[in-house]
């Protein structure tokens, strides 16, 4: 990439390549690289970090443990219940308020037991364990999700601070070329339109380096969002990019377990289980009761006992209308899940495709583009010096040739992006794909 700077020389002012500024950089990178690298937070970490981190998570993890502590308590029998009581106490007469004078004046205890039927108790506890399912599959959609936004805002701002750098360089060179071409001018070997076009030049490299770092900025703070103080450290090396855990030929198959569907999978189970229990719930329970009363020491003491049975005359209207909703939200769950798989294939896809699109239009910025628009630089360079071409054109040149570069950064900083978004659709407790479908993806 051709920039310049400015110096006296035969009344010209000759212009060198900023490549030899972006070395300079690049070797002052390289030198500080061992003593940044103990900091320095790579994108593993900083994911491991953004989990150790999240809230939601740890609420997730709480849900489990109440849906299976319920899940116990629901195939329980229901507690017993004490009956103490005075029946037939007279109110007037001579026995008014004796417990004993009176024959039919009893004292009576007695315990009422309902017997829920063994099925419905463990569809109930099944009921709570699906739920209890159902969390957990929260939790990998959220672990996935935390994985995914942590390397997109790690990724936003290793891009950001690379087109900082790029921009910072160019704007050094900038005011160096200012500060030659004012002293070209002083000298009489320059024109007054070079140094006002060199002025510019530095005055447009300052608004685009003071929006470079606000994006910096930016990007740390959203950063800080998933890691915390963490976002501060400086950033190891960018990942590679150019593979991702999917296989494009088998996305209906491997997308059928991504953890928003896995979810949706647990809450059809949640509602097939309440069909079961709706089912089981036109079958009416007993309650079972036994008494023992005492009468006055004159008189029999006795024992009673019976059972109490729901009668269930109008199911049509109660049970098989409960039984009706539960089997249309368990249709409802089903159809939820199918047209959300559908959804995630076909934006996944989407997705995918652009993500490959970006990867060949990479390769054309780095063999065709760039090196165009630096032989471009090149070329008016030359001419500038053999007096065909003006300083302004070589400027434009430049800047041309900078556009390119940085919108090769920002194609770059979009595939990242995507790579993201699809590298990370799955924990990446799920483990990598095989090697044939990793080499299927790079094709």
């Amino acid at each position: 990439m051709s920039f310049l700077f400015f110096a006296r020389r035969h009344g010209r002012i000759p212009l060198f390549s900023l490549t030899g500024c972006v070395a300079v950089w690049v070797t002052s990178l390289t030198l500080a690289a061992p003593a940044l690298a103990a900091d320095a937070l790579s994108l593993a970490e900083a994911q491991r970090l953004a989990i150790e981190r999240s809230r939601q998570i740890t609420a997730q993890d709480a849900a489990v443990t109440a849906s299976r502590e319920m899940a116990v308590a629901a195939g329980q029998l229901p507690d017993p219940v004490l009956k103490i009581g005075v029946d037939n106490l007279p109110v007037s007469g001579p026995d008014r308020g004796s417990l004993t004078g009176d024959f039919m004046t009893m004292r009576r205890i007695g315990v009422m037991q309902e017997i829920t039927r063994s099925d419905k108790r463990a569809f109930r506890a099944e009921r709570y364990q699906r739920e209890a399912d159902k969390e957990l599959a929260e939790k990998e959609k959220t672990t996935a999700d935390v994985e995914r936004g942590t390397a997109t805002a790690w990724l936003d701002r290793y891009y950001a601070e690379a087109m900082a750098s790029v921009v910072a360089a160019q704007r050094d060179q900038a005011q160096r070329e200012r500060e030659a071409a004012d002293a070209a001018y002083r000298a009489g070997h320059g024109s007054q339109a070079d140094v006002l076009a060199a002025r510019a030049a530095v005055a447009q490299f300052d608004d685009r380096a003071d929006d470079a770092v606000r994006k910096v900025r930016s990007a740390k703070i959203t950063l800080a969002r998933w890691i915390g103080d963490a976002a501060d450290q400086p950033l190891s090396g960018q990942p590679a990019i150019d593979t991702i855990r999917l296989d494009p030929a088998s996305l209906d198959t491997q997308l059928a377990h991504h953890p928003e569907i896995a979810v949706l999978n647990k809450q059809a189970d949640v509602a097939a289980t309440e069909v079961k229990l709706a089912e089981a719930n036109k079958k009416s329970d007993w309650t079972v009761e036994v008494g023992y009363a005492q009468r006055g020491p004159g008189y029999s003491n006795m024992i009673s006992f019976g059972v109490s049975v729901p009668l269930q005359w109008d199911q049509k209207n109660r049970q098989d209308r409960e039984l009706a909703a539960r089997l249309a939200i368990a249709d409802q769950a089903r159809a939820e899940r199918d047209e959300m798989l559908r959804a995630h294939t076909a934006e996944t896809r989407v997705m995918v495709a652009e993500w490959q699109t970006n990867r060949k239009r990479l390769v054309r910025y780095a063999r065709e583009l760039i090196p165009l628009a630096q032989e471009r630089s090149e070329a008016t360079l030359a001419a500038y010096r053999g007096g065909k071409a003006t300083l302004v054109e070589v400027l434009a040149a430049r800047r041309g040739e900078l556009d390119v570069r940085l919108a090769e950064l920002q194609l770059e900083a979009d595939t990242a992006t995507l790579w993201a978004q699809l590298n990370f659709l799955f924990p990446t407790s799920h483990g990598a794909m095989s090697a044939a479908a990793i080499s299927r993806n790079m094709k």
